[in-house]
């Protein structure tokens, strides 16, 4: 029977059951049935309100729009950049060739496209950093779910991995250079060097978040260690893992710079990393920033075309965001 805190007294005087307690045969027999069909409409409006709060609303939006929208707002934040940027120059607060400007800067950016000389470096650079990041994921994801899954692995070389992890990418260089000599293998030692540990530690935080029934039912269900993680914990783990490839790319690309940075030889052909040397040795600070502002731009493109879009469409098969992502 309810409580005296959990009745409700009607207009007629009779007490009933409130919304959230059942009612029993022998109550609902009490009742007249206009109220009972009041109440059977209050609980099934109250489960329908939950029901709501608990489905995630999507809009469907094109996905032009979905890139506009993303590339709008960095390239209003680079107008505002250029403007301060004019401005400093304009008060000749240091001198022409520490601060250049702008349309300097933007005069040899014309140059590279217009020779063609910045689709090579481009190039050179892209494609190096893809097979690195694509190898570092081949390597990291078995290191991962073995850090993740066996406990003796995790103590032994887990803080290792997140040592290296902290470790600045440029360090490697020398080292790769003495291994490999200057061959295309130091870039991507180096590349590997500084992408597995993110990646593997990225992975290793979302098999942490896993709920532990998911592992246990995958096991009665007769699953093998391979199928267990395939099945089971990749999927699981899925926005853990992506955030460890986005800063494992991120890694990755900051390595590639350093290692071309340091080992320029013509033997690498020409990356973006060995043009930055060359406009250093050329005392040409527009030159500097030219590159510099393709670097950077590499690196927005990339998380705003591929990452940004994944982690949105992962999120949202989880219901973990709405339409606000």
């Amino acid at each position: 029977m309810p409580t005296r805190e959990d009745q409700a007294v009607t207009p007629g005087g009779s007490e009933e059951a409130g919304p959230s307690h059942p009612m029993s045969m022998q109550e609902r027999s009490d009742l007249s049935p206009t109220v009972v069909v009041e109440r059977d409409a209050q609980r099934a409006e109250v489960e329908a309100g939950l029901d709501a709060l608990d489905t995630p609303v999507y809009e469907y939006t094109p996905w032009w729009k979905s890139l506009v929208s993303s590339l709008v707002p960095p390239v209003i934040a680079v107008a505002l950049l250029v403007g301060v940027w004019q401005f400093l120059w304009s008060r000749a607060i240091w001198p022409e060739y520490q601060l250049p400007h702008p349309a300097d800067v933007g005069s040899y950016m014309v140059e590279l496209f217009r020779t063609g000389q910045a689709f090579d470096v481009l190039w050179t650079s892209g494609h190096r950093a893809l097979i690195g990041f694509a190898v570092a994921i081949v390597v990291a994801t078995p290191l991962g779910l073995l850090i993740g899954t066996v406990q003796p692995v995790r103590a032994a070389i887990g803080p290792l991995v997140s040592g290296l992890q902290s470790l600045p990418s440029v360090a490697w260089v020398p080292a790769a250079i003495l291994w490999f000599g200057i061959q295309p293998a130091t870039i991507y030692a180096v590349i590997l060097l500084g992408a597995v540990p993110s990646i593997a530690n990225g992975l290793v935080a979302g098999l942490d978040q896993i709920p532990t029934i998911l592992p246990r039912v995958g096991r009665a269900l007769g699953a093998s260690r391979v199928e267990l993680a395939r099945h089971v914990l990749l999927p699981a783990a899925l926005p853990g893992f992506l955030a460890g490839l986005k800063q494992g790319w991120a890694f990755a690309w900051r390595s590639l710079m350093a290692a071309e940075l340091i080992a320029a030889s013509p033997q690498l052909g020409l990356g973006l990393g060995a043009l930055l040397d060359q406009a250093r040795a050329l005392n040409s600070m527009a030159r500097v920033i030219t590159v510099i502002f393709l670097i950077l731009a590499v690196g927005v493109l990339v998380d705003l075309i591929v990452f940004r879009p994944l982690e949105r469409r992962v999120l949202r098969a989880r219901g973990l965001t709405g339409t606000s992502a």
